[in-house]
């Protein structure tokens, strides 16, 4: 049985609060659609309203965090839902919040915008939205954008990204006003010395869907292996994102759990798979590779060797032309012969890795807004107007209409419904998550092994 409905109540089950039960302090809401999205979300809410009592929403979907995923995560809110769209908007719109998170993929965010312009139609004043990017943005920049667009602030995690952001936000009519720099939330931990007392360790980020083929991902356990067994004095780390079962963000059709699996007695002893928080593994790691993780910002950011892998080329595909004059893109050849690139100070500041006081002009513009005492009504970008094809498939994956109005039932409880009967509801719906992450990572390989034949 999925974790996540053993903890995370239903949205009938929490009480809404309003600030002044909260001792005057700031309310921030976050409505999360994954374990690392939430990470991004809880962790931006801290810096941007520093000192705020923290609500989550999780929204009900494919990957909807598990307990073990949230303990990994290690952030502890006042209280916790898991919700639909639907039910989501029913209770932020009867709910008070001065600030709300959208920490969701960009369809989402453009849905929920639409929702809540509807739901707070002719309300004297409504809580400041933020959304943003909980990593690297190095593809679909202009779709992902225009669909956060109409939110009060747009995070960009650096000045590259400002930039872009907002020369794409000019271009296409939208308010670039919106784009406030910052960086990611998680750069934090202390700065990297190398520690005598334990065995040098390598650390590779995994990825659920870079790269993407079973060839390329055994090719990179091979590489492991190889290094392990070059190095004998080193321990090495594959650190994993997700256990067997559980879903993030993106799709992983091959784990690497099970591709290690197959290699039985050939692993070495000195290659490990290992779980948890990537800042604490970071705690002891002195060479960490990845091909394009965001882990290697966080790398950077402590000053920890980093190598951005080079082996399957360097393609926006990949995600690794992020890190181009970084000086830390290397291959495995160039690791294996001794290589611990270190990343150059002028591109870090550029890119939102080593910035003094980088969440200052977010957590000073979102303090502002909630001070204003009422704020214009949400404008979403996209209306039926402008986005008359695009717009209404969006909003209808969401249970909303063309207005944003959840349709009818989408945000019902079942009435009456006992502890048994809700026991058995929460079965069958993680007996679906379950069947569909195993169609993902069995059936549809398969598939399309079958339709290259």
């Amino acid at each position: 049985m999925d974790g996540a409905s053993k903890s995370i109540p239903n949205v009938g089950d929490v009480p809404a609060r309003t600030a002044s039960e909260e001792g005057g302090k700031l309310r921030v809401a976050v409505l999360a659609d994954s374990d690392t999205r939430w990470k991004w979300g809880a962790l931006t809410a801290r810096r941007i309203a520093p000192g705020s009592t923290l609500h989550a929403y999780l929204l009900r979907g494919r990957a909807t965090p598990t307990a073990r995923q949230l303990d990994e995560v290690g952030i502890r809110p006042d209280d916790m839902r898991e919700v639909t769209a639907a039910q989501f908007l029913k209770s932020v719109g009867r709910d008070t919040c001065d600030v709300l998170v959208l920490a969701v993929v960009g369809g989402t965010c453009q849905a929920m915008l639409h929702g809540l312009a509807r739901a707070w139609e002719g309300a004297g004043r409504r809580p400041v939205v933020v959304t943003g990017y909980v990593g690297v943005v190095y593809e679909k920049m202009v779709d992902g954008l225009l669909l956060r667009g109409g939110a009060d602030v747009v995070l960009a995690n650096s000045a590259h990204d400002a930039e872009r952001f907002r020369a794409a936000y000019d271009g296409a009519g939208a308010d670039p006003s919106a784009v406030v720099e910052t960086a990611l939330p998680f750069l934090e931990g202390a700065p990297y010395e190398p520690d005598g007392s334990r065995p040098f360790t390598v650390t590779f980020a995994a990825q659920p869907s870079v790269p993407e083929s079973r060839a390329d991902r055994e090719y990179l356990l091979r590489r492991l292996v190889r290094h392990a067994e070059r190095h004998p004095d080193r321990e090495v780390l594959l650190k994993l994102r997700s256990r067997p079962g559980e879903h993030t963000t993106h799709i992983e059709e091959h784990p690497y759990q099970k591709l290690a699996a197959r290699l039985g007695g050939a692993r070495p002893g000195n290659l490990r798979l290992v779980y948890g928080n990537m800042g604490e593994v970071l705690d002891r790691t002195d060479l960490c590779v990845t091909v394009s993780s965001t882990a290697a910002l966080e790398s950077m950011h402590r000053g920890i060797p980093t190598a951005v892998l080079t082996d399957f080329g360097v393609r926006e595909a990949l995600g690794n032309h992020h890190f181009l004059g970084s000086g830390c893109l290397a291959s495995w050849d160039e690791l294996d012969g001794g290589r611990r690139p270190l990343a150059d100070p002028a591109w870090l500041a550029r890119h939102g890795v080593a910035v003094a006081e980088p969440h200052r002009a977010a957590r000073e513009r979102v303090a502002a807004l909630a001070a204003a005492g009422s704020l214009p009504p949400l404008t979403p970008h996209y209306s039926m107007a402008t986005a008359t094809s695009y717009l209404p498939g969006i909003l209808a994956r969401h249970g909303l209409d063309t207005g944003g109005e959840p349709l009818p039932g989408a945000a019902d409880e079942p009435a009456g419904e006992g502890a048994l009967r809700r026991a058995a509801r929460e079965m069958a719906r993680n007996a679906a998550r379950t069947a569909y992450r195993q169609g993902v990572q069995r059936v549809a390989p398969v598939v399309r092994r079958w339709g290259q034949l």
